[in-house]
């Protein structure tokens, strides 16, 4: 995996942010607007497979996703990993670890990605200055928190097929929020040795588990992505309802 650092040119203004005009989002202020413009430093390009964040590295930079998928992870000394979430359009990545200290987690691009850059060390300015934005990454914060907390239901508790179908339910709800999935069948950018690391199972346990969502027409698996067919019976074998979808911040 090679580690991307971010470049100091602006290409996307966040006046014209392609991600402000979804309906997801919230609006900022102007006064907002222009503190995020000048806490922006650049754009950071990654290849798929890159690594944007690496567990026990300092890291000044702090991210939002532009465009493609990532996730996050923690790993074991003998190599083994946890996938603890994913990360779409419009996430703030780096949060979830020390703020000022050591990264505990790292985070691997999915698909090729642009991530905007922000100064991790103008935060104090965001809390001091712009209350409602200082709301906002405690809200991104928590909302995290509560999605962890359905993660590790689903792993103590669903079956190996119900953990499967709760996590494509779940990839595919957040995708249809930032407008991804469109009119056609949602292609996640998984392999199943992602999905293995998510859930906790072997590729072996996997593979079975992924061909009998398939062969109850739920999904169809393709090379190194599944089609999303059926996500309400995804939801419903995974006795998981997708939250109501408010409007939420953007940094």
């Amino acid at each position: 995996m090679s580690l991307v650092l971010p470049s100091t040119g602006r290409r996307v203004p966040c006046e014209q942010c392609p991600l402000r005009v979804l309906p997801h989002f919230r609006d900022f202020t102007v006064r907002e607007l222009d503190f995020v413009s000048s806490f922006k430093r650049g754009e950071l390009v990654a290849e798929m497979g890159s690594t944007i964040l690496a567990e026990g590295s300092l890291s000044p930079h702090l991210y939002t996703v532009l465009s493609g998928w990532a996730f996050r992870f923690k790993s074991l000394p003998d190599g083994r990993r946890q996938i603890l979430n994913y990360v779409l359009p419009g996430d703030l990545v780096g949060l979830q670890g020390s703020i000022t200290g050591e990264m505990e987690h790292s985070v691997e691009a999915l698909t090729p990605m642009i991530l905007c850059v922000f100064q991790r060390d103008r935060l104090d300015e965001l809390f001091q200055g712009y209350p409602g934005l200082a709301f906002d990454v405690t809200w991104i914060a928590a909302r995290e928190e509560r999605m962890l907390d359905e993660h590790i239901l689903s792993l103590g508790r669903r079956t190996a097929m119900e953990r499967a179908a709760y996590l494509l339910a779940f990839l595919h709800s957040r995708a249809e929020a930032v407008g991804i999935s469109g009119t056609t069948p949602l292609q996640v950018p998984l392999s199943q040795q992602h999905v293995a690391d998510t859930l906790g199972l072997s590729i072996v346990h996997t593979n079975k588990t992924l061909r009998k969502l398939a062969d109850r027409k739920l999904i169809r698996w393709m090379d190194r992505s599944c089609e999303i067919i059926d996500p309400e019976g995804l939801q419903e074998l995974a006795d998981w309802e997708a939250p109501a979808e408010r409007k939420r911040p953007l940094i």
